[in-house]
């Protein structure tokens, strides 16, 4: 599904390097946790990953793909990044045009697009929103709207950055129960290491732009010397 290799991203010459030699790979509908403390590069992995940072070094091939410019708009179609703060995705009037703004974006006709923007609303059980202002909504509401945004354009793989942040406790759970019962492939970013555990299997750590350490997220979580030098 993903692969990754050799991966170095430097944001402008001169600069630090932000990533360095990031190598792994996900398998379909395998669910890892990426982990590390602040600044360890989890955030900017995501952001290259759907070409939003141009790496220095390195490549990515998503689905067979590889990843460069003149076939990014196709790769978009296959990988969709739910951000941190849902206010940076939702900037639309109504939850119904925040939805539908990519499946027009790509010119899917205003039939199918209702029809595939009622199917995910049932899916994440937050139909009676459709007619909502998105700046009105919840945090957790937000952050559900967010991911219907993403998954109603029926990406292969899914990428949350912190998928849990500012929400409560009932919040959390909902949002946990829903992305366990999904198809996608997922990398998610997470400081919750409780999420990380009850989600995904495996669980890649950087630390200080490197991969750490890599393998089941059990072990790795049991593991308090291996979070104490990774600074978590």
């Amino acid at each position: 599904m993903l692969h990754v290799k050799h991966l170095t991203v430097q944001y402008s010459p001169g600069d630090p390097l932000v990533l360095r030699d990031i190598h792994f790979s996900l398998e379909p509908a395998e669910r890892v946790a990426l982990i590390g403390a602040n600044g360890a590069g989890k955030s900017t992995l995501l952001l290259t990953l759907i070409g939003v940072i141009k790496p220095r070094e390195g490549g990515i091939t998503l689905g067979g793909i590889p990843m460069n410019q003149e076939r990014l708009r196709e790769l978009r179609q296959l990988a969709g990044m739910v951000f941190q703060d849902p206010d940076n995705q939702l900037f639309m009037p109504t939850l119904m045009d925040d939805i539908g703004f990519g499946l027009r974006n790509y010119g899917f006709d205003e039939t199918a697009i209702e029809e595939r923007i009622a199917a995910i609303l049932a899916q994440l059980g937050i139909s009676h929103l459709k007619n909502r202002l998105s700046h009105k909504l919840s945090g957790g509401e937000k952050r559900l709207a967010a991911l219907a945004g993403v998954l109603v354009m029926d990406p292969s793989l899914l990428l949350l950055d912190e998928p849990s942040a500012f929400l409560d406790p009932r919040s959390r759970r909902t949002l946990i129960s829903i992305l366990a019962g999904l198809p996608q492939t997922m990398l998610v970013a997470t400081h919750d290491l409780d999420l990380a555990q009850t989600l995904c299997p495996r669980a890649i750590l950087l630390k200080e732009g490197r991969v750490f350490a890599e393998g089941p997220t059990q072990e790795l979580l049991q593991n308090h010397t291996l979070l104490e030098q990774a600074g978590l």
